[in-house]
């Protein structure tokens, strides 16, 4: 089962698809649209939350492109999403204006598929990669 889920193809794919996915929303941190300020003035954290975060993403985004990294990416998307997600539970509903619950779909879809990156990457992480010795 593990060698079907750690097809190579799979594994770029879903990679590409938390790029994809937190490079979209990228745009709209940066530049401020209204739906952005909304949620940062929400949770108390507009402009600098909004900025930082979008900085943090960034970042991860650069570290998911390169192979050797994909760990350090997978982890940061993981924490990036988790509070995205607890966001969204504590202070502002599933729903934010009118969106249909796309924002909090869109961070579980990255949380999970960070999971799934973090699984097959676990033998590049350190302290971790000591759990699983080669033979």
């Amino acid at each position: 089962m593990e060698s079907i889920l750690r097809n190579t193809y799979l594994f770029h794919v879903i990679r590409f698809l938390i790029v994809f996915i937190i490079g979209q929303t990228l745009y709209f941190k940066y530049t401020g649209s209204e739906e952005s300020r909304y949620i940062f003035t929400i949770l108390g954290m507009e402009p600098w939350g909004r900025i930082g975060l979008a900085v943090l993403e960034t970042i991860c985004i650069g570290f998911l492109l390169f192979p050797k990294l994909v760990w350090v990416g997978a982890l940061l998307a993981f924490n990036l999403m988790l509070g995205a997600i607890l966001s969204h539970f504590v202070f502002l509903g599933i729903v934010v204006q009118d969106d249909g619950g796309l924002l909090f779909l869109l961070a579980v879809i990255v949380f999970l598929f960070s999971i799934y990156l973090l699984y097959f990457e676990r033998k590049k992480i350190p302290y971790i990669r000591d759990l699983f010795p080669t033979n």
